[in-house]
C-alpha cells in the first residue's frame, strides 16, 4: 500500500509541478548561485490489443503506465547532479543518480546512468519514432548501472567511455564488472540535414549468474511490445552459476534529409561461461517521413535524436515510420551441436501527433513472429495494435 501510495504520489507531484515550472527554470538557471534546481519528468499512458494465433500462450489486452519519471537537476557547489526517478511500477526505481563536473575537455560522471551503447537506445524514450526500441536496444544495451564515465564532443565527433558495476540501485543482486564505450561521427550535421556514423563496444563479466539467488542471464525479447511477455522466446540462457563473459558491439548508421530520415544497426554478442558458448545477432532498418514537413531533432553533442523543434501547423505535425527487427540466438555446448537456435522477427507501423513537440500520440501495427530454427517450425504469430499518449516537461 505504501508503495502504491508513492506511485499516486508521483503523479500528482508531476501534475502539481507544471504551473510552476517557468518560475522554478527562471530563478535557478543564474550561474551565480551555489545550488541550483530544476525539475521535470515524463508520463506515458500505453494500451496494447493483441490478435494471438493458436501458437504459444496468448498475450491480454492491458494498459498501463509505462512510465512516470520525475526528476531534480542542476548545480551543487562545484559538481553538477542529477537525481530521477520512475513511479510508474509496485516500487519506486532509481534512473539517473550520479554527479558529474567538466573536467579535461570532457565530463566526468559518478553514479548511477545510463551506459553508452547504441543509437537505438542512446535516444531517449521521448524523442523516438516508436513506442519501444528494437530488440538490441530492449536486451543488449546495460542500461542502468553504477559507474564511472568520461565523455567529450569536438567538432563533428563524440565519444565516451565508462567502468561500470552489472549492479544497479534497484538491481543489487546482479554481480559482475564491465566496461565499455561509443563513438560517433556527424561530418557537418545541421538541422533537417544529418548523416550519422557510431560504434559501440562493451565486456561484461558476470559472476556466477543463477545461482545463490543471483539471477539468471538470459535474452528474452518481446516481439510484440512491452506487454507481449506471453511472445517473448529464450534466445540464450545462461543459468547453471558458472562466470560468464560477455562482449557485446553495435554498428550505427542515420541519416536525415529534411522531413524524411532513415536508420539502422547492427549489433551482437557473445558469451562464454567455459562450458558453453552463445551468440546473439540483431538488425533493423527504420524509414521515418514527416508528413507536415518537420525534421526529426539530432543533438551533435551526444550523438542521438532530440526533440523536434518549430512544428509549422496549429493542428500539429505528423510523422510515419516504418521498422523490421531482427534477432536471432544460437547456444551450444562447447564442441557439441546447438542446444538452441532462435529467430525473432517484427514488422512495425507507426503513426505519431505532436501536438506540441512535448505532447504526442503514438499508435504502432505490429506483425511479429518466434521460430525454432531446431525444429524448423513457428512457435508464435502475434499482431498487436498498440498506443500511447505521451507528456514530458
Amino acid at each position: 500500500m505504501v508503495l502504491n501510495l508513492l506511485r499516486w504520489r508521483g503523479l500528482a507531484a508531476c501534475t502539481l509541478l507544471l504551473p510552476a515550472l517557468p518560475l522554478w527554470a527562471a530563478e535557478d538557471v543564474d550561474g551565480e548561485r551555489p545550488v541550483t534546481a530544476t525539475f521535470g519528468g515524463r508520463l506515458h499512458l500505453d494500451f496494447a490489443d493483441f490478435d494471438n494465433d493458436y501458437r504459444g500462450t496468448p498475450n491480454k489486452d492491458d494498459t498501463e503506465i509505462r512510465r512516470a519519471w520525475l526528476d531534480m537537476s542542476g548545480r551543487f557547489f562545484v559538481v553538477d547532479y542529477k537525481l530521477e526517478a520512475d513511479f510508474s511500477g509496485d516500487q519506486v526505481e532509481a534512473k539517473d543518480v550520479y554527479i558529474s563536473r567538466d573536467f579535461s575537455g570532457g565530463k566526468l560522471s559518478v553514479g548511477q546512468f545510463k551506459q553508452f551503447f547504441s543509437l537505438d537506445d542512446r535516444t531517449g524514450s521521448n524523442y523516438g519514432s516508436f513506442l519501444e526500441r528494437g530488440n538490441a536496444g530492449t536486451t543488449l544495451a546495460p542500461l542502468y548501472r553504477l559507474g564511472a564515465s568520461w565523455q567529450a564532443a569536438r567538432g563533428d565527433m563524440t565519444w565516451a567511455a565508462s567502468a561500470y558495476s552489472l549492479e544497479s540501485i534497484d538491481a543489487w543482486q546482479v554481480k559482475g564488472r564491465a566496461a565499455g564505450g561509443r563513438a560517433t561521427w556527424a561530418p557537418g550535421a545541421t538541422a533537417g540535414d544529418v548523416l550519422h556514423l557510431g560504434l559501440s563496444l562493451a565486456h561484461e563479466r558476470y559472476d556466477s549468474p543463477g545461482a545463490n539467488g543471483v539471477p539468471a542471464l538470459r535474452i528474452r525479447p518481446r516481439p510484440a511490445g512491452h506487454l507481449s511477455d506471453n511472445s517473448r522466446l529464450t534466445l540464450v540462457d545462461f543459468s547453471a552459476g558458472r562466470d560468464t563473459d560477455v562482449n557485446k558491439w553495435s554498428l550505427e548508421y542515420a541519416q536525415v534529409q529534411g522531413p524524411l530520415s532513415w536508420q539502422g544497426e547492427f549489433s551482437g554478442a557473445t558469451f562464454n561461461d567455459g562450458s558453453q558458448r552463445g551468440t546473439v545477432l540483431a538488425g533493423y532498418g527504420m524509414l521515418s517521413w514527416f508528413v507536415t514537413g518537420e525534421s526529426r531533432g539530432y543533438d551533435r553533442k551526444t550523438g542521438r535524436f532530440a526533440r523536434i523543434k518549430d512544428i509549422r501547423h496549429k493542428a500539429g505535425a505528423f510523422e510515419v515510420a516504418l521498422r523490421y527487427d531482427q534477432m536471432r540466438g544460437e547456444q551450444h555446448l562447447i564442441g557439441q551441436p546447438d542446444l538452441r537456435d532462435g529467430l525473432t522477427e517484427a514488422w512495425t507501423l507507426g503513426g505519431n501527433w505532436y501536438l506540441r513537440p512535448n505532447l504526442r500520440f503514438m499508435l504502432n501495427l505490429i506483425d511479429s513472429r518466434n521460430r525454432d530454427r531446431l525444429a524448423a517450425t513457428t512457435v508464435d504469430h502475434t499482431r498487436a495494435v498498440t498506443g500511447r499518449l505521451q507528456f514530458d516537461f
